[in-house]
């Protein structure tokens, strides 16, 4: 199972009521009304529950005359939450949260495509950084004239622009001429001194 359906898994057993639900359907197949009495909960309400439990693959339903009649589905609970911890998957959650800082960031420092003043904060500086870095096509030798006038369009002080580039390995440096290795800075520790 892959890390977001796993995380899913557990998002969605956390919910006392589909916990009682499954809990029914452990014992025997049922459908909507059933549970419904069973666990005196309105149909809707376990319909609604049911459609939240298919979508994860816990449940699922075949058709019987009007009814439809839902069953487990056991091998979906044989994961544990060492398959949370052992996975090096993104965290969509973190994802967006770090989408939405980015674009704040940028909002308030950049706001017309030109750095207005370089923030104190390493991580908002490397962001702003990395914003600039997208200007530059890979593999491409750069001469230092040319890289101080692409950063300029950006932001006045090329030279310390140009030097985080090189520290972080975003670009190469071979005499005067520059090369870009990647996008992103994986780290937002300083790098050592050579």
């Amino acid at each position: 199972m892959k890390f977001h359906n796993t995380l899913q898994l557990f998002k969605c057993l956390a919910d006392a009521s589909r916990m009682k639900i499954l809990k029914s359907l452990s014992r025997e197949d049922m459908y909507v009304e059933q549970l419904a009495e069973r666990l005196n909960l309105s149909s809707a309400t376990i319909s609604s529950h049911m459609k939240k439990l298919e979508e994860i693959g816990a449940v699922k339903s075949r058709k019987e005359q009007y009814y439809s009649v839902y069953s487990l589905c056991p091998e979906i609970f044989s994961h544990s939450i060492m398959d949370l911890l052992r996975n090096e998957g993104d965290d969509p959650d973190g994802d967006e949260r770090e989408a939405i800082y980015r674009k704040k960031v940028l909002t308030t420092f950049m706001p017309n495509g030109k750095i207005t003043k370089m923030p104190a904060q390493l991580k908002k500086k490397l962001i702003l950084i990395e914003e600039i870095c997208r200007s530059f096509n890979m593999d491409v030798p750069y001469s230092e004239r040319e890289m101080n006038l692409n950063i300029a369009d950006f932001y006045d002080d090329f030279c310390m622009v140009r030097r985080f580039f090189v520290d972080y390995g975003l670009f190469s440096r071979d005499k005067d001429v520059y090369y870009k290795k990647r996008e992103r800075i994986a780290t937002l520790q300083m790098p050592h001194a050579h």
